[in-house]
């Protein structure tokens, strides 16, 4: 398989350069050449298989040219040690729970791929790598852990000061090792524009080997397809159109659920479920697309205001506004809504959402049609936002997960950086010897 670039400027490159570049040398992201569909006899036996099992032959159609079989089915079991469980929240909504991983977050499922990919690339190679990440929130904790003692591999976690969570931000700023937490006095588009600064600096390319491990990696989000297989696997009213919602920042998600979509998957359609980072939901209006400055909120893992992936869903769909409009729809809400849609689904249902997935939960109940079952992605454990969550559902009603309360146990350790690229370069030649 060739991946080519969003932009158009590159030459096509092979997975391995796919993934342990990041980025396209004309600042694109990469997107594979072609996107197969399944067969029918793997739709009809879905149900019957297990998520590793159905995972290994969806990752057999994505990357399974450039892999040996018994390697790439060793790296999807090694990921997938744990579940995603769809539960049924009330008539017609169900919750796709992402956060049973290493670090309750959905972002364990690509980042652990990942990891697990980009280390058999580099095999015996004797070069250091250095992982750039961005992150919001769960990005860092996920990439930081799945990479965790990795040799040959060294991660450098760019999050923006006192925007994450305390408990989000414990989760890769105690680990040591290989794992350095940047503190960036910005925004997370700040820290994205240093990641992506980085990878365009000829002078860094030469002295370092240089990866991204945020969602731009084909590596990261792709995988991310694997457990929409799993919730239509699991859900029963398959009578009813399908509508997945996406609670969506930097949107590698939901264009991991439009390749599903792509691959044969039978969804109807998809809600960008989003805060009041509202650039994608304003060109779904309008067909403008304009960027700008992120706004900060309390479901902060969206706080996105130049969304990198959008990129892909616009090359996806030949930059075609209805095309994309008739598989997708957006919604935008403010922390005040935010904070009554996760009330009110915790005292009428029991059930309790974190930030995150109360916008999409939201979005569902404003937008779900008689004919149509709707599946919304709950991204993350709400005890990562217990803070947040008390505020609003009461003190003593968010259960402390054990894998949580030892990460708050550790030292926090962090260089401080601020917004200024040559700062920046400057630490990497510094940690390139």
């Amino acid at each position: 398989m060739k991946y080519y670039s969003t932009n158009r400027l590159s030459p096509e490159v092979d997975l391995r350069t796919a993934v342990t570049k990041g980025l396209a040398p004309d600042r694109g992201l990469y997107m594979p050449e072609s996107v197969s569909e399944l067969d029918l006899v793997f739709f009809a036996q879905m149900g019957t298989l297990t998520f590793q099992e159905m995972a290994s032959r969806v990752a057999s159609k994505l990357f399974g040219e450039d892999i040996p079989s018994e390697k790439l089915k060793e790296i999807v079991y090694e990921t997938l040690s744990f579940d995603t469980p769809l539960v049924a929240v009330e008539q017609d909504i169900y919750a796709l729970e992402l956060f049973h991983g290493p670090t309750l977050a959905f972002k364990d499922v690509g980042a652990r791929f990942m990891a697990r990919m980009l280390a058999w690339f580099l095999g015996e190679g004797k070069a250091t790598v250095h992982v750039l990440v961005a992150t919001s929130g769960d990005t860092g904790s996920a990439v930081a852990n799945g990479f965790l003692g990795i040799e040959g591999i060294k991660v450098h976690v760019l999050y923006p000061k006192g925007k994450v969570s305390e408990i989000q931000e414990k989760q890769f700023v105690t680990l040591g090792q290989n794992i350095t937490a940047l503190e960036v006095d910005g925004s997370f588009d700040d820290c994205q524009a240093l990641v992506k600064a980085a990878f365009m600096d000829s002078e860094l390319q030469q002295k370092m080997v240089l990866t991204s491990a945020n969602s731009i990696n084909v590596a990261r989000f792709l995988p991310q397809a694997f457990y929409y297989f799993n919730a239509v696997a699991k859900l029963k009213e398959k009578q009813k159109k399908i509508v997945f919602s996406v609670p969506s920042g930097n949107f590698g998600n939901l264009t991991a659920g439009l390749i599903a979509k792509r691959m044969g998957l039978p969804v109807s359609r998809f809600i960008a479920a989003n805060n009041s980072n509202d650039v994608v939901f304003n060109y779904l209006s309008s067909g403008n697309y304009n960027t700008k400055a992120s706004v900060q909120t309390i479901a902060n893992a969206m706080d996105v205001g130049d969304p990198s992936n959008f990129a892909r869903i616009l090359d996806l769909f030949d930059h075609d506004h209805t095309w994309i409009s008739s598989v997708m729809t957006g919604t935008t809400y403010s922390d005040e809504q935010i904070k009554e849609s996760l009330s009110s689904c915790f005292r009428e249902t029991g059930y309790l959402c974190d930030p995150h997935g109360a916008v999409a939960y939201r979005a569902l109940k404003e937008e779900l049609k008689t004919d149509e079952v709707g599946i919304f992605l709950e991204t993350a454990h709400p005890a990562k936002f217990t803070e947040t969550v008390e505020d609003i559902i009461g003190k003593g009603n968010v259960p402390m997960p054990g894998r949580l309360a030892e990460f708050m146990k550790g030292e926090k350790k962090t260089v401080e950086m601020g917004v200024d690229f040559a700062a920046f370069k400057k630490y990497l030649v510094s940690v390139s010897y």
